[in-house]
């Protein structure tokens, strides 16, 4: 219970920093430390997700990048939602393998400043959100790959992270009623660690934001590149590890 207290603290922490986190980073420690299943994971995960992110998008709201948000936002969500929901059917290892090297790839050009900027249009920015929520929901984490494709749009760090908040809130207004109706049952055999969880990242997210506000905008797009390549690696083992 220690380390999902801690756990859920930093990944509170670095959600209110990157846009990502809270399920990239808790899902492995339910899944690999308590031994519970990883559709039990996500849905006992999804109410703490939403917490969280609601708090974050009330810090961060004046911060929202409108134009991305109602092209890129809006696209993201629906096409996560429409992955989420073909999951069972296309899923594989090879999708898994792809989103992890797409996300190393991403993370190294942040990091060796050889990013590739996005034209900075209404069609690109639809292109890129349904692109990356469809991919993000297919295999199960829409967070890293959607700040991944928002950093081509050359955001500031507080535009960013606001943009990817608006932007899985509404992937949490539609999934949470879901995951109460499917899988209620779960929810309420875990609904102690559930608090723990939701207590932990709330206060994760009022140690992040005041931080993401000090970072300067070179360091920060390459700590969150940093934080994209970890992700990648770590998405990868996870995924060989539960084959």
């Amino acid at each position: 219970m220690l380390l999902v207290v801690v756990a859920s603290v930093l990944a509170g922490a670095i959600a209110a920093v990157s846009g990502f986190g809270i399920g990239s980073l808790l899902t492995p420690v339910l899944v690999l430390s308590l031994g519970m299943p990883t559709a039990t994971a996500v849905a006992v995960l999804a109410v703490p997700h939403a917490l969280a992110t609601a708090i974050r998008f009330v810090r961060l709201r004046a911060d929202v990048h409108q134009p991305t948000f109602r092209d890129f936002g809006v696209a993201s969500a629906v096409g996560g939602l429409a992955g989420a929901a073909l999951q069972s059917q296309l899923t594989s290892p090879v999708l898994t393998g792809v989103l992890s090297a797409l996300l190393v790839m991403a993370g190294t050009t942040e990091l060796l400043r050889r990013r590739v900027p996005l034209p900075q249009t209404s069609r690109w920015r639809l292109a890129g959100g349904m692109l990356s929520g469809l991919f993000g929901g297919l295999v199960g984490n829409q967070g890293g790959i959607r700040s991944a494709a928002l950093l081509g749009f050359q955001l500031r760090p507080r535009q960013l992270v606001a943009t990817a908040t608006a932007s899985a809130l509404l992937v949490d207004a539609a999934r949470v009623p879901i995951y109460f109706l499917t899988a209620a049952h779960a929810i309420h055999d875990a609904v102690h660690l559930l608090i723990v969880i939701a207590a932990g990242v709330t206060v994760g997210t009022f140690i992040g934001v005041p931080i993401l506000g000090r970072i300067p905008e070179s360091a920060y797009r390459r700590l969150v590149g940093a934080l994209l390549v970890v992700l990648g690696i770590a998405l990868f083992v996870v995924s060989r590890r539960s084959q």
